[in-house]
């Protein structure tokens, strides 16, 4: 019988929620189970709600469901927000003391959700309190395990002699994952070498929390017994790694041989420098040593402007961003085209528009990325779908603005940066390095925009011997020399675009499109909702239905031919993705004259869930579903 089992631990943003999970996802992992966690948080620095669900399976999984088996709640709002969701036979780990909390004492509750969950209350003759949500959860078949952080807390500080302890709010992090697994019945061992591998850089520390996690997981195991879930170690299916979204393409760059990032912070790219400054010199093989320059600038037009700087010295160089942050970028992204500069911009997508949710998911930026800019030029805009596909497409991203010598705008976003999975281990011996028409010698008149068949001309980079090139923001001759001349204009602009035929006969089919089986039904959809999507396509095989996938990867120039193909057993499209508008759709109906036949789209910040997808396809499989499905789960 399939093992399939999500745990939820939510509190005050600062409270420790995310190194809780991190402790419970490295248990998990030790013990052979797959994993997949979601952060959620809110744009503020402290005190608003926040929440990490983390998934396991005995099976591949690659997304989050709707519903929680084990709650842990730090405080009132976690309660009243997520007890609905606590299946029947699951739990809630709960401090007893906020059971009497009115809605109108939690300070950050906002205003609409209040009058939502009062009306809610009273609909099923309940109090507006925080116990009401409880006992509605208990009517449902939920078990309720009240044990009080402090006191728990308090009794830790007396063994161990040290009174100071009972203070330290911070440890409830362990406390709340202690309990959990210790309700489950999981092997202790692994809980302890996970708290001090967490704590490892302050061993006093981890000593004090091993102590602390010791102590709630016998007081929690003893006290209660009749928990239906335990988690023990089991076969692992094959060598895995427990990974956050944003170290798949630090890792990926630092391995394809990227040596030179600028960024100004901003969420959720920050994550992806700081994990470079961090590994700023790595030894990957013999033969390609990483040593990482990673530059925090006054704002997002200097970052574009010194990784430009550092691509024309001839290093593999790259820019980390969200939405508002490339929008600054603009205007140097136009200068990158019209002087042929290979870069990379790894853009985490967020929901906008402006700042819109800082913190929360969205796939806005398709059509953004593909048009941004002023004139005309080419570029290669490009999608990953999940963590592990994030290693290996940077390294293709950065081999792509090589050999075209175009700017690279490499798609990612919130629910991929801040996602926790297990994936097979990353292996560097797949990574190619192909730096394209970079010179190591020039002899004779050196042309750095010479005509050439493929449109693509020999790279010189600044101090080569000979390669003299100029660079300006106006159009240019084959030197580079500024020219205003309408034969020649006409000429550059003609060759610039012919990258675009060569990047659609030259990129492997494989890389431009991935389809998953044959259908009359087909979905299509691009980036992070590929793992939802798959997964509820296993859940709709077991129920004896087939429906197809394709994961288009090269978004822009578009590969219409392809696609066509793998479209042509298919009489029912449907369009995936997380936005309001159905950007991938407009791209259908622009190259195959093709319009979806029916969307499920999801905007409300928060990361779609297999479920959720599950649910609508059958709508569609019924004959049931409207044209256009909007998905709403998450608080």
């Amino acid at each position: 019988m399939t093992f399939d089992f999500t745990w939820m631990i939510g509190g005050p943003q600062g409270s420790g929620i995310e190194t809780a999970a991190n402790i419970f996802s490295r248990v998990s992992a030790k013990l052979g189970y797959q994993i997949f966690g979601k952060r959620e948080y809110y744009s503020n620095i402290k005190g608003m709600h926040s929440y990490f669900a983390v998934r396991i399976s005995d099976q591949n999984i690659q997304s989050n469901v709707i519903g929680i088996d084990l709650l842990v709640a730090f405080d009132a709002e976690t309660l009243l927000r997520h007890a609905e969701d606590v299946r029947k036979n699951g739990a809630i780990i709960y401090d007893p003391a906020i059971l009497d909390t009115t809605l109108d004492e939690i300070p950050f509750l906002e205003h609409g959700e209040k009058a939502r969950l009062s009306e809610f209350l009273v609909s099923n003759g309940k109090e507006p309190k925080v116990g009401s949500f409880l006992e509605l959860a208990k009517a449902n078949g939920v078990n309720d395990y009240p044990i009080s952080f402090s006191g728990v807390l308090s009794e830790i500080a007396s063994e161990q002699n040290n009174p100071q302890l009972a203070a330290m709010k911070k440890m409830f992090n362990v406390l709340g994952v202690s309990f959990s697994l210790g309700i489950m019945k999981s092997p202790i061992q692994p809980l302890l070498e996970s708290i001090e591998s967490v704590f490892s850089k302050k061993p006093s520390i981890a000593d004090l929390n091993k102590n602390a996690g010791n102590y709630s997981y016998n007081f929690a195991s003893a006290k209660f017994t009749d928990f239906n879930y335990t988690v023990n170690q089991i076969d692992k299916k094959q060598q895995t790694i427990l990974v956050q979204g944003h170290q798949g393409s630090a890792l990926g760059k630092i391995v394809c041989g990227c040596r030179f990032q600028s960024y100004y912070p901003i969420t959720p790219a920050s994550d992806e420098s700081e994990f470079l400054e961090s590994n700023e010199i790595l030894e990957i093989k013999e033969d390609r040593p990483g040593s990482t320059t990673v530059i925090q600038t006054e704002d997002e037009i200097a970052a574009m402007g010194m990784a430009i700087g550092a691509s024309l010295a001839g290093s593999r160089s790259s820019t980390s961003t969200s939405g508002p942050g490339f929008s600054l970028m603009a205007e140097m992204l136009s200068w990158t085209g019209i002087n042929e500069t290979p870069i990379v911009i790894t853009e985490y997508q967020r929901s906008g528009p402006s700042t819109g949710l800082p913190t929360r998911h969205g796939q806005d930026d398709l059509l953004f990325a593909i048009n941004a800019g002023h004139g005309e030029f080419p570029r290669i805009v490009y999608a990953s779908g999940n963590i592990e596909d994030s290693f290996y497409d940077t390294a293709k991203c950065f081999n792509f603005a090589d050999i075209f010598q175009v700017p690279v705008i490499h798609m990612l976003d919130k629910f991929i940066a801040s996602s926790v999975i297990t994936c097979k281990k990353f292996d560097p011996d797949l990574v190619t390095i192909d730096r394209g028409k970079l010179l190591e010698k020039v002899d004779g008149d050196y042309k750095r925009f010479a005509h050439s068949p493929d449109g693509i001309s020999p790279r010189s980079s600044l101090g080569l011997e000979n390669g003299v090139f100029w660079n300006t923001g106006d159009e240019s001759d084959e030197h580079g020399h500024i020219s205003e001349d309408p034969i020649n204009r006409i000429e550059m602009m003609d060759k610039r675009k012919m990258k675009l035929q060569q990047m659609l006969d030259n990129i492997p089919k494989e890389d431009q499109a991935i389809p998953y089986g044959k259908s009359d039904i087909c979905i299509v959809s691009w980036g992070s909702p590929k793992g939802p999507i798959l997964d509820a396509i296993d859940m709709l095989k077991n129920d004896g239905h087939e429906v197809a996938f394709v994961d288009i990867k090269l978004l822009h120039p578009f590969p219409t031919e392809y696609v066509k193909t793998l479209l042509n057993d298919s009489s029912i499209i449907v369009d995936i993705e997380a936005n309001q508008n159905g950007q991938l759709g407009s791209l259908l109906r622009q190259n195959l004259l093709r319009d979806p036949d029916y969307y499920i789209l999801k905007y409300t910040g928060r990361p779609m869930t297999c479920t959720e997808i599950y649910d609508s396809l059958k709508k569609i499989l019924e004959n049931k579903a409207e044209k256009t499905q909007v998905l709403t789960y998450g608080a």
